[in-house]
């Protein structure tokens, strides 16, 4: 199953394992991208996946989850994705572009705007960086930054578009119960918090037209308790479901379940809490947010550390790490017709058919241990269930791209630290001919 096409709308992939939206800082500050950022995109599609869906591409550099990612605010931009996506195509992988907006999600504020944009004026609750309630006005015009991003994308020869919709960003901070607090027509009713996401699809879909590809990505289980307590749950999984029917009839061509009101999340990216890296490069945001103090003392003080470590960890014990999400997206699926991917620590071949035999889903996307292991494929085409040295969820990954470059930083998983920073470093290297 794994190894046989899966068609989403008008595109046909040649496998059902689909590198996840993951990348690095790897472009400017001004938002232009970098030769860097289509060396890390090839590694991937030199290696045999299905798709590949970008990191995702800010509308706007208000909307930046941190300077560094790849924008796609204005024609200019086209030429290099369509240099990128020349270079992915050359090894049959189609190019699926993520594009957002991260409203309050912000990991790093950037040099411009020190306050992002909401459906609310409560900061961000993990690390308390600062936003403001968006008028309907400012509304309207992220909506047509999204309708001008995805043609963009289709005149840069792009395969797909899909909408980040999920782990906080915009279109979460406007669906999500626990989130939006408006009392106008985006906020109250769940018809009223969907608003906003099926306007950006609809203007999206009038913009590509019918015959490109346009996907959503979703938290069907928001669960902000799950991290912060204190905090409400958010949606209920009815809800969560009810908003993806609507998507189908509003023109998506296929679905993407995930899971957090925010990242990161316990559920993603569910494993290990490796506060030591995190005190490592937590001192950048430290000046930057209301919690972020309170935060880097908990992460370097024992037993602070030990006891969020576990409150981190529960929900993987619990639920286990690999197909995290399969019952949410197994739930989205018996109630769309249009194709359902689901991400969640995948990297077993067993594991990734039997979810696609069982229904739970059509496909997969990975990020973490294509991160580990680049030639997953390969290996799965090889006959291998997994590859020899298996991520091990020690997200040190991705608590590192903050500062560092991203790659794998579990050296248990290396012959010697060397060989680790090679590897790490070698996306900085002239591409292969």
């Amino acid at each position: 199953m794994i190894l046989e096409p899966l068609r989403l709308g008008p595109l046909t992939l040649r496998n059902r394992v689909l590198r996840s939206s993951v990348g690095g800082r790897w472009d400017n500050y001004d938002g232009s991208g970098t030769e860097v950022r289509i060396n890390w995109d090839v590694k991937f599609a030199r290696a045999g996946v299905g798709a590949i869906i970008s990191s995702n591409s800010p509308v706007h550099s208000r909307g930046a989850i941190l300077p560094g990612y790849a924008l796609i605010d204005s024609d200019e931009r086209i030429p290099f994705w369509r240099e990128l996506g020349r270079r992915v195509h050359e090894h049959g992988c189609p190019y699926i572009l993520q594009i957002n907006h991260a409203g309050r999600e912000r990991v790093l504020p950037g040099l411009t705007y020190p306050k992002g944009l909401s459906s609310t004026d409560d900061p961000e609750p993990l690390n308390g960086f600062p936003c403001e309630a968006m008028t309907v006005e400012q509304i309207q015009e992220v909506v047509a930054m999204f309708a001008a991003g995805a043609r963009r994308a289709r005149e840069a020869g792009l395969d797909a578009v899909e909408v980040a919709g999920a782990n906080g960003m915009m279109q979460t901070q406007f669906l999500s119960s626990a989130i939006n607090d408006r009392e106008d027509e985006y906020g109250g009713s769940l018809e009223n918090r969907a608003r906003f996401g099926l306007e950006v699809v609809r203007a999206m879909r009038e913009a590509v037209g019918p015959d490109f590809c346009l996907g959503y990505k979703i938290s069907i289980e928001e669960r902000l308790d799950e991290l912060l307590p204190w905090h409400k749950r958010g949606n209920t999984v009815e809800e969560s479901i009810q908003m993806c029917r609507w998507l189908e009839e509003a023109g998506v061509d296929y679905l993407h379940v995930s899971a957090g009101a925010g990242f990161p999340h316990p559920r993603n990216p569910a494993g290990s809490f490796p506060a030591a890296e995190m005190v490592k490069t937590y001192d950048t945001l430290l000046s930057s947010g209301r919690h972020t103090l309170r935060n880097y003392v908990t992460f370097r003080t024992w037993p602070l550390n030990r006891g969020f470590a576990w409150w981190w960890q529960r929900v993987g014990k619990r639920l286990g790490i690999e197909g995290i999400n399969l019952a949410s997206s197994r739930a989205v699926k018996q109630a769309v017709s249009v194709p359902v991917l689901c991400t969640g620590g995948f990297q077993t071949a067993s594991v990734i058919s039997g979810a696609i035999e069982r229904g739970d889903c059509d496909g997969v996307t990975i990020a973490r241990p294509f991160v580990a292991n680049p030639d997953l494929v390969r290996h799965f085409e090889a006959g291998r269930d997994r590859a020899p040295r298996p991520c091990t969820y020690c997200n040190k990954c991705l608590f590192n791209f903050v500062e560092n470059p991203l790659g794998c930083y579990e050296e248990a998983r290396y012959d010697s630290r060397e060989e680790m920073l090679a590897e790490i470093l070698s996306v900085y290297e002239p591409a292969a001919a």
